[in-house]
């Protein structure tokens, strides 16, 4: 997640697990569909300019969509995003809206699986009037939506961390997470910094949590780690003693994973089971930095054997100043309304990658919105990296209500929300850098400390 931009390399597969060869396939048909959708969609833009791209009658409201998971195994994602939509937007409106406009938030429940996601983002498309800017759209999803939506010219501020991203370009697409490789890396160096030289991996069968397993198989290699254990956990079972009998019999110093739903909480209970009621060290992704992760996960070891033995690595976020305040406060606004996401502590959020960063997302398109005097996306889109990256002379926003009153002003601006400042590639990617979280045993996110660009680089496989 920042100068880690570098570690373009291929796409991760799924190679060495039994369900690759039918998640192949399973992808390919979806992918196919999903073309065939996006080129439908294109052939009706073009003849009847009912597309992304065009301006939205006078006083009407601006849809934000929340593209993501809302059921089966990763339905915590939806709802997290949906939490930051809600707070971007209150806040937005109680600035004037944009342009006259007044924004909504509304959802898509992808289901965590493209062929669920592709007709869901249709039936979006076909029935959402006003639909202005796309939010979410995750690993599980995003490599069959991303090209409908694409066709459509809607922009879309994406969650997905899949390396196919880095290197093939979607006009409307954009992305402020880095690839999944570059946490893979990341993992690999808090394990470093943490003494642990044998490594067991426990990762879902799900598409999005699968893109890990061989950038940390390869990295783990270069770092001159051990790789005793790799199991993929089965996201609908409800059992894992097999794949935990494995784990523990290895004997390693610390497990690095991505499983969620109930997956991780079952198999860490059944680890500590089998283990004698010991806790081995667990290694997260960024993912695990949610309340329903956390409490979770805790109830199932125990919340002062969790806290103890459990690191993440996770995007370098704001936690004071004035774009922090502007975040907080706009999400403390919204709390309890999206049923399904408050659960644990609430202050999670403020660091949760989902929540931070399509909040600057949200941001930066209404932004571009007032800079560009319409809401017409061709004459916007190009504005979401002038206000992110900033121009010489231009003054730092730190709020959708800062910004406008500036723009107002005749100033130009660059936004640097509570995710930080933006560094848009060609491909409109714009990583940032990692940090290690944990957690207290009241569920609150602690910044342990940071992984530098350099340290990635050591361990890139």
């Amino acid at each position: 997640m920042f100068e880690s931009a570098g570690f373009a390399a291929s796409a991760a597969g799924n190679e060495g697990h039994k369900t690759s060869r039918y998640g192949r396939l399973f992808r390919a048909c979806s992918m196919a569909v999903a073309i065939a959708l996006a080129a439908a969609l294109a052939a009706c833009s073009s003849s009847s300019g009912s597309s992304g791209s065009s301006g939205v009658a006078s006083g009407s409201t601006l849809t934000v969509a929340d593209v993501a998971p809302f059921s089966g195994v990763d339905a915590a994602l939806g709802p997290t995003y949906l939490v930051s939509c809600d707070g971007a937007v209150q806040a937005i409106n109680n600035a004037g809206g944009v342009l006259g406009h007044k924004l909504a938030c509304t959802s898509a429940d992808t289901r965590g699986d493209p062929a669920d996601a592709v007709p869901a983002v249709g039936s979006l498309i076909a029935n959402t009037k006003g639909l202005a800017l796309v939010i979410g759209c995750t690993s599980d999803e995003a490599a069959a939506v991303v090209p409908v939506l694409n066709a459509n010219k809607t922009v879309m501020f994406c969650m997905t961390g899949q390396s196919e991203f880095d290197n093939v370009k979607f006009s409307y697409f954009y992305r402020l997470v880095p690839p999944d490789l570059a946490e893979s890396y990341a993992m690999v160096v808090i394990a470093q910094q943490l003494g642990y030289k044998r490594i067991a991996l426990a990762f879902g069968n799900d598409i999005g949590s699968q893109t890990f397993v061989q950038p940390a198989v390869a990295s783990i290699q270069k770092a001159g780690l051990t790789l005793v254990a790799n199991e993929t956990l089965d996201l609908h079972a409800t059992t894992f003693r097999t794949e935990a009998q494995k784990i523990v019999s290895a004997h390693p110093d610390a497990i690095m994973t991505e499983a969620l739903g109930s997956a991780d909480p079952t198999l860490f209970a059944e680890i500590k089971q089998l283990n004698g009621g010991k806790v081995i060290p667990i290694i997260g992704t960024s993912a695990a930095i949610s309340p329903a992760f956390y409490q979770a996960s805790a109830s199932a070891i125990g919340a002062a054997a969790f806290s103890a033995n459990f690191h993440a690595d996770n995007l370098v976020t704001a936690t004071s100043g004035p774009a922090y305040d502007a975040f907080s406060q706009a999400l403390l606004a919204v709390k309890g309304k999206v049923s399904g996401a408050q659960t644990g502590n609430f202050t999670t959020y403020f660091t949760a990658p989902g929540a931070v960063h399509l909040y600057d997302g949200i941001n930066l398109a209404a932004l571009a919105m007032v800079a560009a005097h319409s809401t017409d996306t061709a004459k916007w889109k190009p504005w979401i990296a002038t206000i992110g990256d900033g121009v010489p002379g231009a003054v730092t926003v730190s709020s959708f209500a800062q910004g406008v009153a500036e723009l107002k002003a005749g100033k130009q601006i660059r936004y640097v929300g509570p995710g930080g400042p933006t560094s848009f590639d060609a491909y409109h990617d714009s990583p940032g850098i990692f940090q290690i979280d944990t957690y207290s045993p009241t569920g609150a996110v602690q910044v342990a400390g940071n992984i530098t660009a350099a340290q990635l680089r050591t361990v890139s496989g």
